[in-house]
């Protein structure tokens, strides 16, 4: 099997940390285990995995708080391991930056399942500089992080300023000086990067990809999923209420407020687009 890289799982129990090594080993990883918080988020530090498993129940820190740490500085996927069935505790894993929850006892098949969908999205690459300058209107630009600005935009149909594609390069976002590039996996406000977790970022480019549109939340979880949006396929509740939590902890990323939103706009009852 072709190796995908470095995972860490962070559980102090042996028979479970057993169980999770080797789903990882049989999905191409290497894996690097250990039985507590501190040894669990320095493993991080030294290994730089793709891929992070963490018990919530750990000896010395719970594993939230072990995720808090890890999110300082790295942004491998996450995957929070517990016997808790408590909506709340789901939440608040989201919310210290897990992309997924997984209740014990779990099914092998699963947890691998998991992780292949999780695998289909790019993971983050460190912010980088500022990507154009600031400006109102909301528009795609294809342009490199060093590129000349960009040439007068031509109007769609939707109302937005779109640029035309420049062949050969990777597309990017800007909307009242919040600018986003997809190939860069950048973010950055008035020339100010701004430091997301890959969930985060994700959602943020469906809803500058789509603008004024409104994407329902149902819409945002096939995203997530890697699915096209007309699907059909079920979305539960509490992935809805997931994707909440992911957009307020965007929010407070942007410094933005769902009262009087400078981008992020909530149609209340239906979901989610930019602000005009």
């Amino acid at each position: 099997m072709v190796g995908r890289g470095i995972a860490v799982v962070v559980e102090d129990d042996e028979d479970v940390r057993g169980i999770l090594e080797d789903v990882l080993r049989q999905s191409g990883f290497t894996v690097h285990a250990s039985s507590s918080g501190v040894e669990g988020v320095e493993a991080v530090r030294e290994h730089n995995p793709v891929i992070i498993i963490i018990d919530v129940g750990l000896p010395d820190f719970d594993g939230i708080e072990a995720c808090r740490r890890i999110r300082t500085f790295s942004d491998a996927y996450l995957i929070i391991v517990t016997g808790r069935v408590e909506e709340a505790d789901a939440l608040m894993g989201f919310e210290a930056g897990a992309d997924d929850y997984l209740t014990k006892p779990f099914r092998p098949r699963e947890l691998r399942a998991r992780i292949t969908a999780m695998l289909r999205r790019p993971r983050s690459l460190s912010p980088k500089p500022s990507l154009i300058s600031a400006g109102t209107g909301y528009r795609p630009h294809p342009e490199p992080l060093t590129a000349a600005p960009p040439t007068s935009p031509s109007v769609s149909s939707a109302g937005s300023q779109l640029n035309p594609q420049t062949e050969g390069t990777s597309s990017g976002f800007e909307h009242r000086g919040l600018t986003l590039h997809e190939g860069f996996r950048a973010a950055a406000i008035n020339g100010v990067p701004v430091d997301l977790t890959r969930t985060q970022f994700d959602l943020l480019l469906v809803l500058m990809e789509n603008g004024r549109v409104v994407q329902t939340k149902a819409d945002l979880v096939r995203r997530l999923r890697n699915k096209p949006f007309n699907t059909g396929s079920h979305v539960s509740t509490s992935e809805e209420r997931t994707v909440e939590v992911h957009l307020g902890n965007l929010r407070k990323r942007l410094g933005d407020s769902s009262r009087s939103p400078r981008w992020v706009e909530t149609v209340r009852g239906v979901g989610y687009r930019l602000t005009p």
